[in-house]
């Protein structure tokens, strides 16, 4: 995940037209340094600078989006605890920033922490109702703990105010099939992979063809799923799944056992493992 670039931007133009006052200073002068480590993905150097720069002026008003950043930074440093700690900061200063929640949901959500990251979502929609990423966001962590109404609620809002967005096609889509309607979410997933064409759409779409017994069609979308990304464990599983429908029991358990080498829940592929 790089850092947000336009928001690197928006920093930049903010501490430059708003706060000129601290033009041509050592703060802008570390604005244009960290600017530079996070173009050239130099991560560590932009946080030490990006903290460099905070705390040489702790009242510029422009710390609340280097905060941000800083929080970016550290998230692709693998430090999420720490990256958590500068959203919490520059929310601190500005507690209706959406791009901020944002950016901590982000986070939240990668962590494995789904709560947090449903209650910062649900925040922005209370803010910016026109915040579309955030309520698909929503909607699909409610629809993983099976919070079926709170998801269709927010993907007949995207579909009926937003209905040629991405999102409320995936959001739609997802719906569908979550609840075993997959010859519905079939021709979605086809208009979502006219316009998008990444291998988590075509195993989407490959499982609802395993559902309901295309396995031709299941075979063309695994393969070209594997071909964009060989190294998706659940694709493995799809395909495990596939080989023993096609009574093929070894080919099948190669690809369990992939599957798990991949991050799979081992209990997930064990029906694949034996004849």
């Amino acid at each position: 995940m790089k850092l947000n670039r336009h928001l690197l931007i928006i920093v930049y133009i903010f501490i430059s037209c708003a706060v000129s006052s601290y033009a041509d200073t050592p703060y802008m002068e570390l604005v244009d340094k960290a600017d530079k480590a996070c173009n050239d993905g130099k991560w560590s150097e932009a946080a030490t600078i990006l903290q460099d720069a905070i705390k040489g002026e702790p009242d510029n008003p422009g710390n609340v989006l280097l905060l941000s950043n800083l929080g970016m930074v550290r998230y692709n440093l693998g430090l999420d605890s720490l990256a958590i700690d500068a959203f919490d900061q520059a929310l601190d200063i500005a507690p209706s920033s959406v791009t901020i929640i944002a950016n901590r949901a982000k986070v939240y959500a990668a962590m494995g922490h789904e709560q947090e990251a449903f209650n910062d979502y649900s925040r922005i929609m209370m803010l910016d109702s026109t915040y579309i990423t955030a309520r698909f966001h929503h909607g699909l962590i409610a629809l993983r703990h099976r919070m079926f109404d709170v998801a269709k609620e927010d993907f007949e809002y995207l579909k009926t105010y937003y209905p040629a967005s991405d999102e409320a096609l995936i959001g739609e889509a997802t719906m569908h099939s979550l609840v075993g309607e997959y010859k519905e979410a079939i021709p979605l997933y086809t208009e979502i992979l006219r316009k998008i064409k990444e291998p988590e759409y075509f195993g989407a779409r490959a499982y609802c063809y395993l559902m309901t017994d295309d396995l031709q069609a299941a075979a063309e979308d695994i393969a070209q799923a594997l071909e964009l990304d060989p190294n998706d464990g659940e694709l493995y599983l799809y395909r495990a799944a596939l080989n023993k429908m096609h009574y093929r029991p070894e080919d099948a358990k190669k690809d369990a056992e992939r599957a798990i080498q991949l991050g799979v829940d081992p209990a997930r592929a064990q029906e694949f493992m034996t004849k």
